[in-house]
């Protein structure tokens, strides 16, 4: 059963969490919005089993009055949630910029899917996608692996077993 709920688990809420996404994380910007994103790695279990993960920064430098603020919030927020299951797992914090207070709700959504889908955490047509992890080769070989396995040694990234293709 899918929920669309946005629980605790969640969200990105503490300092530490939100310094190590800006730190070792990945970055991808439009004038109005920033997406920092982090893969799960082993270090971090917490954030590896609860799946996709938000943050939110807007400062009073975005928009003066909290009203503006919560509402670019709550957009964001509503945007996560309903994609949050086509997601790929991670730790995505979403900084709004000063030009994001003159959109509307729309706008404001369609960036962040934008985003999103720049990052590789979402494909054009809505379905998942991974992000590249940001050390390669962290996954290991699957015991006792077969000889169709051998291509994702390569650093192709595969979801499925799938036949070998030659040439490809």
């Amino acid at each position: 059963m899918t929920t669309t709920r946005f629980p605790r688990s969640a969200r990105v809420r503490a300092g530490s969490d939100f310094d190590r996404i800006f730190k070792h994380g990945r970055r991808v910007a439009l004038p109005v919005l920033a997406l920092h994103w982090q893969a799960p790695s082993s270090d971090q279990p917490d954030s590896a089993t609860d799946g996709p993960r938000l943050g939110l920064a807007v400062s009073r430098k975005v928009d003066p009055n909290a009203v503006g603020r919560n509402r670019i919030k709550r957009v964001l927020r509503e945007t996560f949630r309903h994609h949050r299951a086509m997601l790929a797992d991670g730790d995505y914090v979403v900084v709004a910029r000063v030009g994001a207070a003159r959109l509307g709700g729309a706008q404001v959504r369609d960036a962040f899917l934008n985003l999103l889908q720049r990052a590789g955490a979402l494909s054009a047509d809505g379905r998942a996608s991974l992000p590249v992890p940001a050390v390669a080769g962290t996954m290991p070989a699957p015991a006792g692996s077969r000889s169709e396995s051998a291509p994702a040694a390569t650093g192709s990234p595969s979801i499925a077993p799938a036949p070998p293709v030659d040439g490809d």
